[in-house]
């Protein structure tokens, strides 16, 4: 059957910031699609444990400060403790500054860059030496944003880790395919969660998303869950270095947007969305 190759039975999953957001729902997605879950995060997770257990999963708690040294070798080690393994990575733990990029310090840059991007190759790559090798393979999921495609505002560390997340998403995915271990991106677009409280307070910076945006709202955990199953799962086992944005259509209508700004024909118009199609395309197969 179809569906079995979305089942998670018997596979452990690890998600990094597992106690809010994004994090708790991939937690739950994963239970409810039959894995056990293990939650990293430096606060509780009380609730998502909750969570879980309510769909009838199991799910196993790692405090940690993911910024401290040797952060990935500590939870390899707790994982190794609690279940012996590791099927499904799920790189979620991330933070962003806000500050124009005159004022931004480099204590600030590096605090984002090392835990959006050097902890996101690092604790793949303890994953992939201490289970997904030995194991025969395995599945890592990192979780990119649409400043992978494009720049942002005032959010020039953000931008630039979560563009190097999709890189190496594509880097890492061409010397691991090989053994069984796929890897790929979810590119979330404009969520309602604690990263974006400042912008949906903002009413001006709010509406102007939102007018941006096709499905005409903000996304919440609920809409990423069947990505993160569906690349979890067996049922992806052929897709290998993909970043796959869940955006409510934001990136096709970006360039009509800033392209209708303009006055420009409609033929015009159509011409940018074949070269944005094609560039895509060039993208996520790491040309």
């Amino acid at each position: 059957m179809i569906l079995d190759l979305f089942r998670l039975n018997g596979k452990v999953a690890v998600v990094t910031g597992a106690n809010t957001g994004l994090g708790q729902g991939f937690c739950v997605a994963f239970a409810e699609a039959g894995a056990t879950v293990i939650g990293i995060a430096r606060r509780s997770c009380a609730e998502t444990a909750a969570n879980v257990e309510a769909v009838g999963g199991t799910f196993f708690e790692v405090l940690i400060d993911l910024s401290a040294p040797d952060a990935s070798k500590t939870v390899t080690n707790a994982c190794k403790k609690l279940t012996g393994r590791v099927d499904i990575l799920v790189n979620n733990a991330g933070i962003i500054h806000r500050e124009d990029a005159v004022n931004v310090t480099e204590a600030s840059w590096d605090l984002v860059t090392n835990l959006n991007e050097k902890l996101v190759f690092f604790l793949s790559q303890a994953m992939t030496n201490e289970f997904f090798i030995p194991q025969g393979g395995g599945k890592i999921i990192n979780i990119a944003s649409m400043l992978s495609f494009q720049g942002g505002i005032r959010v020039p560390s953000y931008t630039a880790s979560k563009s190097a997340v999709m890189g190496l998403t594509k880097a890492l995915a061409n010397e691991w395919a090989s053994l069984n271990i796929n890897v790929n991106a979810i590119a979330p677009g404009y969520m309602a969660t604690n990263n974006t409280t400042a912008l949906r307070q903002d009413s001006d910076r709010n509406d102007a998303i939102l007018c941006r945006i096709p499905a005409g709202r903000w996304g919440t955990s609920d809409d990423l869950m069947g990505a993160a199953v569906f690349l979890a799962s067996d049922a992806s086992s052929y897709v290998n270095g993909f970043t796959l944005a869940v955006d409510g259509g934001w990136l096709d209508k970006l360039l009509y947007y800033s392209s209708s700004k303009t006055g420009a024909p409609p033929v015009f118009l159509l011409i940018i969305d074949s070269i944005k199609s094609i560039y895509s395309c060039f993208v996520n197969i790491g040309l």
